[in-house]
């Protein structure tokens, strides 16, 4: 795995027998990077969960790397409770700071997952890798904390990915904490309910997270530069929209009212263009593709 980086050439890695230690493993994404990396048997893979790490315990966390010294680190761990951001101080800062430092320390390429919250939804073309972030609520503030820590200690020599992503779907993780994806919930309530009132803002892409977790390998697997990726699949829509392709695509029929956000008032605002440019990586099949997949391993 040599990675290079705006032409530098950085330390090698061995194309095979590589440890990779992955964080969240039981999670939604967390569980298809497991998979995903296992295909090569060659590498070994440490799939760690909430049971066997707290990434808020520093002591742990160094003391766990330095046992198991990876040569990858991917944390795929991430609170996604985005109005319960608005009451809680927060800890993704600190606990990604912590894992940089165990990283650093090992010298682990640290692969880390981050948000297009980070940004203030004012540009209705999008954003792209470089464009200056700006949260508008606590969440896209501790999770632009998280990138800054990492991006920190670049200076002292850590090897580093930052992916952001969004709207993300896909199998449920085993996690008790995973939680259903979008789409799942509209399934759901559809067989409960005569009609849905979904909201017909907050224009981004979805993600899928088979997807995700194979882009993920292909950027360490082809050496592709340290440094910050968007990774979605393309076409961004609202809510209201998304649902209604959804029920198109499945076949169910059930009336869908677009409404506005005001009607569900939540404690965070939310970014209303926040769509993830890629400019970096081949392009992924639009979400409509991967949500028919989706739908048929569902089946």
């Amino acid at each position: 795995m040599a990675i290079n980086n705006n032409n530098i050439t950085l330390p090698s890695w061995p194309t095979t027998g590589v440890k990779i230690l992955i964080l969240g493993a039981k999670g939604n994404l967390g569980q298809q990077l497991a998979k995903v990396f296992a295909e090569n048997t060659d590498n070994e893979i440490i799939a760690w969960d909430r049971s066997e790490i707290d990434i808020t315990d520093k002591a742990l966390i160094n003391k766990k790397v330095n046992e198991l010294k990876p040569q990858i680190i991917i944390n795929a761990v991430a609170f996604t409770a985005v109005d319960k951001c608005e009451e809680d101080e927060g800890y993704e800062g600190d606990a990604v700071g912590y894992l940089a430092q165990a990283a650093l320390a090992n010298g682990s390429i640290l692969v880390h997952y981050s948000t297009d919250y980070i940004f203030d939804g004012n540009n209705e073309l999008g954003y792209k890798e470089d464009d200056e972030p700006n949260p508008v609520n606590r969440y896209g503030e501790t999770k632009l904390l998280g990138e800054q820590e990492i991006i920190r200690l670049s200076g002292r020599g850590l090897k580093w990915y930052i992916i952001r992503t969004q709207k993300l779907f896909g199998p449920k993780g085993e996690s008790e904490l995973s939680k259903p994806s979008f789409f799942d919930v509209m399934l759901n309530l559809s067989k409960e309910r005569e009609f849905l009132d979904v909201v017909d803002e907050e224009e981004a892409c979805f993600t899928y997270t088979p997807d995700l977790a194979k882009m993920t390998k292909k950027i360490i697997d082809d050496g592709y530069g340290f440094g910050i990726y968007h990774v979605v699949n393309p076409r961004p829509v609202t809510w209201y929209k998304g649902a209604k392709e959804l029920f198109k695509i499945a076949g169910v029929k059930i009336k869908l009212n677009a409404i506005s956000g005001d009607k569900f008032p939540r404690p965070a605002k939310r970014p209303k263009y926040s769509t993830l440019i890629n400019t970096k990586l081949p392009k992924l099949r639009t979400w409509q593709h991967a949500l028919k997949e989706y739908l048929n391993i569902k089946k």
